[in-house]
């Protein structure tokens, strides 16, 4: 990111961390890990030890990770009607997800639309279990198995879902779940270990490795989707193509940076509670979404009424800040965002995200300061003029 910009767009991509340059770099000139001369099986250990860094972040089994190309592969894979266990087939008859979900899941994977249900949410954005809970005990069984998939922390508003009581009405209702973790994996703790999700979805670039990896992490290797991929055998077969060895280096090296960082989200939040004391200042009558429901310590989604968000996002721009107008899948789109929406909010000119990590600086806040009061100046301008 250039030394001259405040970069406060974490959430859309955050900055690669040095540990994973370095790895990259290493792994660049390594042989086919699939070989099986000393060279491929020097390569094949940097896969094997980065899958042991992605396992630890979310303290899961090695064995369990599989790695993808990015986090919507993995979604594509996970969200399918067809499953194996060993050699038979296993059917999962109808997909369940949030309203307030990624596009990626959103789409329903390989799902028909008939067969895709969306759950609602309340105006803090957290999921509607009771709707969730009715949803699965209508559920028919005798055609297949429900899966729910939702995710852990929203990458608009940073609200965390209550991912604990979702599994437990999952389980009951003897389904599948599985759970979005892209922007909560490294910000939050996960532990797989204790039954939170039967699947997870990972993504390299927003824990400040490289972009072009992700991860699907199971909770046990007795079930899984059909391949999205298939050809020579790759991951145990679940994911065919021969490894992107450099990436996944990096995606395993930030892991392991990222997870000893952990310790560090209080001192993340207070720079959070910093940009919003800023924005209440500046905008008294600026709403923050999500602010009532536990939220990631890095995310801040704010309005202003009488701006649009595309148009401040320029402006930001033009003053050397890069943020988000929502999601990075979604932000050049015109018009409030499907999360928004989904919370109640579709009236609204559309929202601002700022994302910001361990690494923000004190002087990336005062030139997001500044940049928002010049805007709030321009409104206040036109607002006399009129």
């Amino acid at each position: 990111m250039a030394a001259n910009r405040a970069y406060l767009d974490h959430n859309a991509s955050a900055p690669l961390v040095a540990e994973a340059r370095a790895a990259m770099v290493a792994a660049l000139d390594a042989a086919n890990p699939s070989s099986v001369h000393s060279e491929g099986r020097t390569a094949r250990r940097l896969i094997e030890d980065a899958r042991r860094d992605v396992a630890s972040l979310v303290n899961a089994r090695p064995e369990h990770v599989v790695f993808t190309s990015s986090a919507t592969e993995a979604a594509s894979t996970l969200l399918s009607p067809d499953w194996q266990m060993g050699r038979g087939s296993v059917r999962m008859s109808h997909l369940y997800v949030c309203e307030a979900d990624h596009p990626c899941v959103l789409g329903g994977g390989r799902f028909p639309a008939a067969q895709v249900t969306r759950i609602g949410v309340d105006r803090n954005g957290i999921a509607d279990l009771e709707a969730l809970t009715r949803a699965l005990a209508a559920h028919d069984k005798a055609n297949g198995l429900p899966l729910v998939a939702i995710h852990a922390a929203n990458n608009e508003t940073g609200v965390i879902q209550p991912i604990g009581r979702i599994a437990e009405v999952v389980k009951e209702a003897g389904g599948v779940l599985v759970v979005d973790a892209v922007q909560a994996a490294g910000r939050i703790p996960i532990d797989m270990s204790a039954g939170y999700a039967d699947y997870l979805i990972l993504s390299s670039h927003k824990i400040g490795g490289p972009k072009g990896v992700g991860a699907i992490v199971a909770a046990a290797d007795l079930m899984m989707p059909k391949p999205l991929i298939t050809g020579g055998g790759q991951e145990k077969g679940h994911r065919a193509g021969t490894e992107n060895l450099a990436g996944i280096a990096g995606f395993g090296a930030a892991a392991r940076a990222v997870l000893a960082g952990l310790d560090e989200i209080e001192a993340v939040a207070r720079r959070r509670d910093e940009i919003e004391a800023i924005v209440r200042e500046i905008a008294p009558d600026a709403e923050i979404f999500g602010a009532a429901a536990p939220r990631l310590a890095n995310t801040t989604f704010f309005a202003i009424p009488g701006i649009k968000a595309e148009t401040a996002q320029i402006a930001f721009d033009l003053a050397g800040v890069a943020l988000s107008a929502g999601s990075a899948c979604s932000s050049g789109k015109v018009g409030p965002s499907h999360v928004l929406k989904a919370m109640g909010r579709g009236d609204s000119l559309g929202a601002l995200r700022v994302s910001i990590g361990r690494a923000t600086r004190a002087e990336e806040i005062a030139a997001f300061r500044a940049a928002l009061a010049g805007i709030a100046a321009r409104r206040a301008g036109k607002e006399k003029a009129a």
